[in-house]
């Protein structure tokens, strides 16, 4: 595909579909889905929350994420707490050892290997993917709530 400007634009589907199969494949080798596998990562990343927020964060209804819980915690991958504040709320916790003992040693090779890439660039290149990205993030948050909107 090209778009209007004549830039070749092929590569940003294929990117994303890659992208999706690559963290299948991920979450199958460490016994979890895609998606589950994508959204412990929300997990990792945020640290511990309430269900609410998760299902917030994760655009999931508080049902699914229940479901998303009870697989993660069978698995020992997170525990469900009281809220010491708010009997009510359930505080979701991470076991970021068993986690990490679990996708670090998927994630070692492409980890290095996206290093070296991002080494390979220069200083103007870098600077022009930072925008690029920074501009495709609010593109996608912008539709993301503009479909939740409707």
């Amino acid at each position: 595909l090209t778009d209007v400007t004549g830039v070749q634009t092929c590569a940003l589907p294929i990117y994303a579909f890659t992208s999706i199969q690559m963290h299948e494949t991920i979450g199958r080798k460490a016994g979890l889905s895609g998606t589950d596998h994508k959204y412990l990562g929300f997990i990792i990343q945020k640290g511990q929350m309430t269900a609410g927020e998760l299902a917030i964060l994760t655009g999931l209804t508080t049902g699914a994420v229940t479901s998303l819980i009870d697989r993660f915690e069978q698995k020992g991958l997170v525990k469900r707490e009281l809220d010491k504040n708010d009997r009510r709320k359930i505080i979701i916790i991470p076991n970021t050892k068993k986690i990490t003992s679990i996708l670090e040693p998927l994630y070692r090779e492409f980890q290095n290997d996206t290093e070296n890439l991002i080494a390979s660039f220069t200083s103007e290149e870098l600077k022009f993917l930072e925008t690029y990205f920074k501009k495709y993030l609010k593109l996608m948050d912008d539709t993301i709530n503009n479909l939740n909107a409707i």
